[in-house]
């Protein structure tokens, strides 16, 4: 062989090995029979080439390329390298999914098929949205207000406001510096006050105590209660108490009755109508006798010849039930038969 076939010889083997090396720096493998499919992506960003195609957490490809479709809205078609012995049909779908770290793989969901592909065939996409997707969504906008906000607070504060502003921090730094000061002139108060309280804390845990102790002696009281026949004395005096129930009945009906004494004692009026009928001529008759004491009081006197006969009058008062009086005046003859001296 000619040294010029051996230096063309070479350089095929060159260009050969140098193509081969290429592909497999890409995630190519040239000399492998993986099946290729396609999904088509509104953005992929954060997919490299030969980022890994996943399969129930099994790497089962690699992404092959990306092609940009300028006519189709510039969305981009992704080619997949799957191996042939993972079954890819209609139901297949190539999710795009994203770390939190920002890359991206593809993950196969698979279903039912109805019909299996055989390679070159366009798979159902899907993309989920990332964590990071998630918040630019909702930090965009309100970063967009914050910028807005700052802007306004900008053109609002002119420079006396500034001056203003500056002049308020100043006096607040030196209120500061004051309650400062005055912490440290009153640290002896404070700390008397921090002994005080460190006293007077150690006096309620000494009344703690002491509560705890009486609720403990209330407890044993109510258990000694607890225990005690309260049931027993409660019948018995309800029973006491239905007794006296009984005898104040008996008490009540014996009063408001007519038949015994004391009912009518109480409920017929014409022992005090007597009463007090009595009362009256009593005192009508009181009243008469210190009126005429000598209708009542008659003195004889004795003297002269016996057998003198003497007239007088004696006078009977008599008082009635409804309280008036009726006098009767008699003659009485009287002889006198006492023998003179």
């Amino acid at each position: 062989m000619s040294k010029e076939a051996k230096v063309a010889l070479l350089a095929i083997v060159a260009l050969v090995a140098l193509f081969v090396g290429f592909k497999f720096l890409r995630g190519s493998n040239v000399f492998s029979s993986d099946k290729t499919y396609y999904a088509t992506y509104a953005n992929v960003e954060g997919l490299p080439l030969s980022a890994p195609i996943y399969l129930n957490g099994i790497q089962v490809g690699l992404v092959k390329n990306l092609e940009l479709q300028p006519e189709k809205g510039n969305s981009v078609r992704a080619s997949l390298e799957i191996r042939k012995d993972v079954v890819v049909g209609d139901s297949t779908i190539a999710s795009l999914n994203g770390s939190l770290l920002g890359s991206k793989t593809i993950v196969l969901l698979q279903g039912r098929n109805t019909k299996v592909f055989e390679g070159g065939e366009e798979l159902k996409s899907y993309t989920v949205a990332s964590i990071t997707d998630a918040f630019q969504a909702r930090a965009l906008p309100v970063l967009g207000t914050v910028d807005s906000t700052l802007t306004k607070v900008n053109s609002f504060l002119s420079k006396e406001a500034k001056i203003s502003l500056q002049q308020t921090l100043l006096n607040a730094q030196g209120t500061t510096e004051a309650l400062r000061n005055m912490l440290i002139m009153n640290q002896r108060n404070i700390n008397q006050i921090t002994t005080e309280m460190a006293q007077l804390t150690r006096s309620l845990n000494a009344t703690e105590q002491k509560f705890d102790r009486l609720a403990s002696n209330l407890a044993q009281i109510t258990d000694t209660l607890k225990a005690a026949p309260l049931a027993s004395t409660v019948r018995k005096l309800n029973t006491t108490v239905g007794e006296a129930q009984v005898a104040m009945k008996s008490l009540n009906q014996s009063l408001t009755s007519t038949k015994g004494s004391l009912g009518k004692l109480i409920n017929d009026d014409s022992l005090y109508t007597n009463l007090n009928a009595t009362a009256a001529s009593s005192d009508a008759l009181l009243k008469d006798l210190k009126a005429n004491p000598k209708r009542y009081v008659h003195f004889s006197v004795f003297g002269g010849g016996g057998g003198e006969k003497k007239t007088k009058k004696k006078t009977e008062t008599e008082v009635k039930s409804n309280g008036t009086v009726e006098r009767e005046t008699k003659t009485v003859s009287q002889t006198d038969s006492a023998a003179k001296p």
